[in-house]
């Protein structure tokens, strides 16, 4: 029998990021049997802004309980997010080319120093090994949503349908969310749900501002409501599973992408700021029917579920099986 492909999910341990190499695994995985360990990337913090070309591939660079990077080497490497630029390219070097490296996102390097490159098309990258998706990587399957589900579907049966779920985000480098345009936000998505006769499933963000989180919180009382508080499991995907439509705020890519997986119809919520690339990505999100700016009203429509990452890991495979076809 043929021995299990070794795959290594490099990043530096971030949720996001992590999750979109870890989803991309997954979805190799499942095409094919696969061992997947991650590796999280410990860069000290004076070096956390310096450029990827100035950050020096160090193997020892490992959170604690990471292992090391050392043989055996895997078959496939899959790096995403800047701490891991420098070790993917140098992890062509210390295997001589025997493992097979993926990047996930705009590197910032040549994309010649990776055996592939896959961008989300809103990078606007291009090359004969770049491989663009709508979107990112990521870990929602159809039998996770039901397994997630399972867990909360008791709480969740006994709220009224629609079932309008709501996904905010907060600060990054391009975006934020001021109390005021969360209180907004929150009136407008209150008036919605009252007026559907549903139920809103609300969970914030680690990265929503505390004050945009209160704000949002009392503009929302009394209105029939699943909001998680933070505390016991968390419900993301058992709401993605149940919903009937989903509302998410633009600042991320990550979670559009986890919803437009669905095939529920998906609204993208105003913030403070704006982005070239995410107007792209919005654009890319409208034109392919899943997406519309959240105007006050819920409508209902249809598209097929997203499903770049499966897409992606089978042309990672048959990138690898080309390559291992000419070296014989």
């Amino acid at each position: 029998m043929t021995a299990p492909l070794r795959i290594w999910a490099v990043s530096d341990g971030r949720a996001g990021i992590e999750a979109q190499a870890l989803g991309l695994a997954e979805a190799v995985a499942r095409l094919k049997p696969a061992e997947i360990v991650c590796k999280r990337i410990a860069w000290p913090r004076w070096m956390h802004r310096a450029p990827t070309q100035l950050m020096p591939a160090w193997r020892g660079m490992l959170a604690s309980g990471g292992g090391e990077l050392s043989p055996p080497w895997p078959d496939l490497w899959i790096g995403n997010g800047r701490a891991s630029v420098p070790l993917s390219i140098a992890a062509r070097r210390w295997t001589s080319g025997a493992t097979y490296v993926v990047q996930l996102q705009d590197p910032l390097r040549p994309c010649c120093l990776f055996d592939l490159v896959a961008p989300p098309n809103h990078d606007g990258l291009g090359g004969p090994n770049v491989f663009g998706v709508t979107g990112v990587p990521h870990r929602v399957t159809p039998e996770r949503l039901t397994s997630e589900l399972d867990a909360f579907r008791a709480r969740l049966d006994r709220c009224s349908r629609p079932h309008v779920v709501v996904l905010i985000g907060g600060r990054s480098k391009a975006f934020d969310l001021s109390p005021e345009r969360a209180e907004r936000l929150a009136r407008q998505i209150g008036d919605a749900v009252r007026e559907s006769g549903g139920t809103l499933l609300l969970t914030f963000s680690r990265r929503t501002p505390p004050q945009a989180e209160a704000s949002m919180r009392r503009a929302l009382g009394g209105l029939p409501s699943l909001i998680w508080d933070g505390e016991g499991p968390n419900p993301y995907f058992a709401f993605l599973g149940t919903a009937d439509v989903i509302l998410v705020t633009e600042d991320s890519a990550n979670m559009p992408t986890e919803a437009a997986a669905t095939g529920r119809p998906v609204y993208l919520l105003d913030m403070d700021g704006r982005q070239a690339r995410k107007q792209r990505f919005r654009a890319e999100l409208a034109e392919l029917g899943i997406a519309r700016r959240f105007e006050g009203r819920l409508e209902s429509w249809t598209y097929p579920p997203l499903r770049e990452t499966e897409r992606l890991a089978a042309e990672v495979l048959r990138r690898m099986a080309e390559r291992a076809g000419a070296g014989t």
